[in-house]
């Protein structure tokens, strides 16, 4: 029983030095915790859509204002700021690589306290201003659950700064079986608390997962070193660094949170339910931008740092191509697999009794146009860490700022002119993911200056997208057949087993396609794969002797 203990503290503890292996781990508890997530969202929808589902719409716009302190503050400052910063300190040696990230931390919650009591004082005009469609009623229970919420991120803010520090040091397991914990507070809430306390149940569930979303990390920020010190010293060179980095990340973030705040105002003039089933929308539409964009960008984030400061710059972008067609290659099946398989996807997932037929028509129509772009927007949260591992954070601000405008000016011509409603927002995101992450590549092109490596990944890309289309109709024709001729959808045993036999069909033909066309990273994943079979060495320990090693690219 201690040799099991033993090598399952390892496997929790253990370093993640190979980029895709660490974005795997990431990729694996990022998707578990996303599927909980999943049963979070069945579960407010059944206790709170149909007749109440303006409440449902409240509780999603009450969470755009906290959220967005939280954006801009803790993560902004960990992905651009605190762990490129951190990292360099921690590559040095440098003795006082703690007293820096105990002064950032406090640095930064002393910023996120005072914005937070001032969304308290103001959360009456606020959530007026943000919901001019909502009624008195709705008003004031959406000024209650800011409140609530804000206690939530003050949790988070501390817990984000301990994953930056786990990160840091390439162990990336815990961290992401943080959101476990975090979204299994909120099914606590909404199913103990919600028959009595109503919509703030899953609010009061928040407030006790972002709780244990901190309490887990905690063991290994200790076991790595770290121990909060009550100190401001914000002249520290390392503190110095992440303020001069955090603004432009600020509101680079500030301006992505333009899309939330614009979806709730219109929506908001809209009928009852319509922020709900956007939302449901984008939670499936943000799976491959989750599984793959952000989970491989957090896991290369570390290295590619660790590559700038050492001013070796041809390593710098075989390793950030080779990350990127990673990201399109995994995330391009998802996308068309939701395009097609949308309304088996709705009725699975969310086709809960008080979820209209009319709903899932509707939220499948928004879903097929945000997986368009599902892929762009997946690369585009690599992409952007490659402007950060370069202390470049301007750069994504002025492509953000612009994306913001046109996207607020197209949603609100869809909305208001062209009366498309969820699905004119729908179409706007898609559109502005487009252009903002081909703006963004084209100019880290240019910036890492390597032509033949962007003319390889280019060509590389286009026959991604090319099997990704023949894959399409490897979905579209199993699935019109089967429904057809074989399995009575109306029932959810047929349903489930029709979408699970396409969506091994059509797996199985982007796999032989990939194979075909000689697609580079077919081969990097199964060697990945092949290796996840020796869960046996996994869970051995390594000798003391055992070097670090970062791998090459083509090692991933």
């Amino acid at each position: 029983m201690r040799e099991i203990f033993k090598r399952g503290s390892h496997l929790l503890f253990r370093k993640q030095t190979n980029i895709l292996s660490a974005a795997f781990v990431i990729m694996v508890t990022y998707g578990l915790s996303h599927f909980v997530g999943l049963i979070k969202t069945r579960l407010l929808i059944s206790y709170f859509f149909g007749s109440r589902a303006q409440l449902l719409d409240v509780y999603y716009a009450a969470l755009v204002i906290p959220d967005t302190i939280f954006q801009l503050l803790i993560i902004g400052a960990l992905s651009a700021a605190f762990i490129p910063t951190f990292t360099r300190y921690l590559s040095r040696d440098h003795p006082d690589a703690w007293h820096m990230a105990s002064s950032t931390m406090n640095f930064v919650l002393l910023l996120f306290s005072l914005l937070g009591l001032l969304v308290f004082i103001f959360a009456s005009p606020l959530s007026r201003l943000l919901a001019p469609g909502f009624t008195s009623t709705q008003i004031s229970t959406m000024i209650q659950l800011i409140r609530l919420m804000l206690v939530a991120q003050a949790f988070f803010s501390v817990s984000g700064f301990l994953t930056g520090i786990i990160q840091s040091h390439q162990r990336f397991l815990i961290p992401a079986l943080a959101p476990l914990a975090y979204n299994l507070g909120i099914i606590l809430g909404t199913v103990f608390l919600s028959p009595s306390l109503g919509i703030f149940g899953p609010a009061v569930g928040m407030i006790i997962g972002a709780f244990f979303h901190m309490l887990i990390q905690l063991p290994l920020a200790f076991r790595l070193g770290f121990r909060f010190e009550f100190n401001f010293h914000f002249g520290h060179p390392g503190v110095r660094e992440v303020a001069r980095l955090l603004p432009p990340r600020a509101l680079a973030l500030g301006i992505d949170q333009i899309e939330q705040f614009v979806a709730v105002v219109l929506t908001s003039l809209l009928v009852p339910g319509s922020l709900s089933l956007l939302n449901v929308a984008r939670l499936l539409y943000t799976i491959p931008s989750l599984l793959f964009g952000a989970t491989i960008g957090q896991a290369a984030l570390p290295t590619l740092s660790q590559i700038a400061s050492h001013k070796d710059l041809t390593e710098f972008r075989q390793t950030l191509t080779n990350s990127f067609l990673q990201v399109a290659f995994l995330a391009l099946p998802i996308s068309v697999l939701f395009i097609i398989l949308r309304i088996p996807i709705i009725r699975l997932v969310f086709g809960a009794s008080s979820f209209p037929w009319a709903a899932t028509l509707l939220t499948g129509k928004t879903l097929a146009i945000l997986a368009v772009s599902a892929a762009f927007y997946a690369v585009m949260q690599l992409v952007i860490r490659g402007f950060y591992a370069l202390h470049d954070t301007r750069t994504p601000l002025f492509v953000g700022l612009f994306a913001a405008l046109f996207n607020t000016l197209f949603s609100i011509l869809a909305v208001s002119f062209l009366n498309w409603g969820i699905l004119g927002i729908a179409a706007s995101i898609t559109v502005t993911a487009i252009i903002e992450t081909s703006a963004l590549i084209f100019l880290l092109s240019r910036r890492i200056n390597d032509p033949a490596l962007t003319f390889t990944a280019f060509t590389s890309l286009l026959r991604m997208i090319f099997i990704t289309g023949l894959t399409g109709l490897g979905l579209w024709i199993p699935l019109r057949l089967l429904d057809q001729f074989i399995f009575d959808t109306t029932r959810t045993l047929p349903l489930l087993a029709l979408t699970l036999i396409t969506s091994v069909i059509g797996l199985t033909v982007y796999l032989g396609l990939s194979y075909l066309f000689k697609i580079e990273q077919l081969s990097a994943f199964v060697s990945l794969l092949s290796r996840l079979r020796r869960f046996r060495e996994i869970l051995t320990p390594p000798t003391p002797s055992e070097p670090l090693i970062i791998p090459a690219p083509d090692q991933n």
